[in-house]
């Protein structure tokens, strides 16, 4: 267990806090790009910062205080401009970097007065990659943005989903080191909440039988964990009965990539999960999935379709008849911060005991003014990060991967149906070729 100083350490993460310091030190996604075709502002909150992003009318974006220094009106109702974003009380009108560039009755009155070349309220960098929109809230010099494999891979057909837990940043985290919740969560877990419900609590009876064979895969015992830091994070690594190391689950393992991603999946479907702190007590979960489909038709996609996965159901309850939504129900009631003064760790958190000390050795590096890991400023670094993953593509997991869809957040996406078609499409492939 940790103290509760210890915890604060970890866990706040405002400008100032050791914690906060070391974040500003990454790219963090802020929203889908999609979204900002449909609605050119959206109000973001990240490292408890309020802030708007925009695009305006030459398609470029900018990330800036919320609200406007005249009179404090939220930007987000801003008018977007051919270059920049206007207040829509006033008028006044700011750049991507902050900078107030027109005051029209200020100018009418005082056409020779320099008062906009005064007002400049905070403007961070932005750039967009893979259909997300990433933030730099850090010191200059800014890094590069990493562009990880499966943000450029060729071929592929992607799909972003996202839901705001009432939760702070790390007990999402540490999840992703712990391997165990696998068998229990998503195997025994599900299980029971799909026995419990019954068909008739889901979309139908084939749906439920799919569901309930593979929370039955999923309980199968973990015999062995183990982690290894690497050059870009923790590499978790598993047996499960049945299994030996020269299985992928141990030989290869699952990357998490530091500070706030979980990286991988395996197989076909290979995706990011990240976490991004938008204040204290609440996170901006984000899922970034690249499917590859040999032999299928994969179409050029313009745009990466975005789509939100409800925290809860109708009635306000988890759902944890689906593996993502008893996640998002450990998550969430853990509480606004975790009280980690009153846990009892054991074996099983060999990976959070490790992923927290990481934690404490970067946030020291960063106080001894130097880059923690994954902070990039070679460009040629930077082109291409590859990750190890597991498991390999054959006929029969992209059988199973067309049948996966309806039991997890991707069920809320707008393309699954176009998913599936092209899974299909890719099995009868490798099927015809042997």
């Amino acid at each position: 267990m940790l103290s509760v100083e210890e915890n604060e350490r970890l866990t706040r993460v405002g400008p100032g806090t050791p914690m906060g310091e070391l974040l500003r030190r990454y790219w963090h996604p802020v929203a889908a790009a999609e979204e900002l075709l449909k609605s050119p502002t959206k109000a973001v909150k990240l490292l408890c910062e309020e802030l708007v992003l925009y695009r305006d009318r030459s398609g470029k974006y900018g990330l800036i205080d919320r609200f406007c220094a005249h009179r404090r009106v939220d930007l987000t109702y801003g008018i977007p401009e051919e270059h920049g974003l206007r207040c829509m009380y006033h008028g006044w009108q700011y750049d991507e970097t902050g900078q107030c560039v027109e005051q029209p009755f200020e100018e009418t009155v005082r056409p020779d007065a320099k008062f906009k070349d005064k007002i400049k309220v905070n403007g961070y960098p932005v750039q967009e990659l893979g259909g997300l929109i990433f933030a730099y809230l850090g010191p200059q010099p800014v890094p590069e943005l990493p562009r990880w494999d499966l943000f450029v891979a060729e071929n592929a057909f992607r799909h972003i989903g996202a839901v705001e837990i009432p939760g702070n940043w790390l007990q999402i985290m540490e999840n992703s080191l712990d391997p165990v919740h696998l068998e229990w969560m998503h195997g025994n877990g599900v299980e029971y909440s799909l026995l419990k419900q019954g068909p008739e609590g889901g979309p139908g009876q084939v749906w439920f039988d799919h569901a309930l064979a593979t929370s039955r895969v999923y309980k199968t015992p973990h015999e062995k964990i183990g982690f290894d830091v690497f050059e870009h994070g923790i590499i978790k690594r598993r047996v499960v009965e049945g299994q030996t190391e020269e299985d992928d689950a141990w030989r290869v393992g699952h990357p998490m990539i530091f500070p706030n991603i979980l990286g991988g999946y395996g197989g076909l479907n290979l995706g990011f999960q990240y976490r991004v702190p938008m204040d204290d007590t609440h996170t901006w979960h984000v899922w970034y999935t690249t499917y590859f489909m040999p032999g299928a038709d994969v179409p050029k996609q313009d745009v990466v379709p975005y789509y939100e996965v409800p925290l809860t159901d109708e009635n306000g309850r988890y759902m944890t008849e689906l593996i993502d939504g008893g996640d998002l129900m450990a998550w969430s009631t853990q509480g606004p911060i975790a009280k980690r003064e009153l846990e009892r760790l054991g074996e099983s958190d060999k990976g959070v005991i490790l992923y927290r000390k990481l934690l404490e050795q970067q946030m020291a590096l960063v106080e001894d003014g130097g880059d923690p890991m994954n902070v990039f400023r070679d460009p040629v670094k930077s082109q291409y990060v590859e990750f190890p993953r597991e498991s390999s593509y054959n006929a029969t997991s992209a059988r199973r991967a067309v049948k996966a869809f309806r039991y997890n957040g991707t069920r809320f996406s707008q393309v699954v149906e176009q998913i599936e078609d092209l899974y299909a499409q890719s099995a009868d492939a490798a099927e015809q070729a042997g």
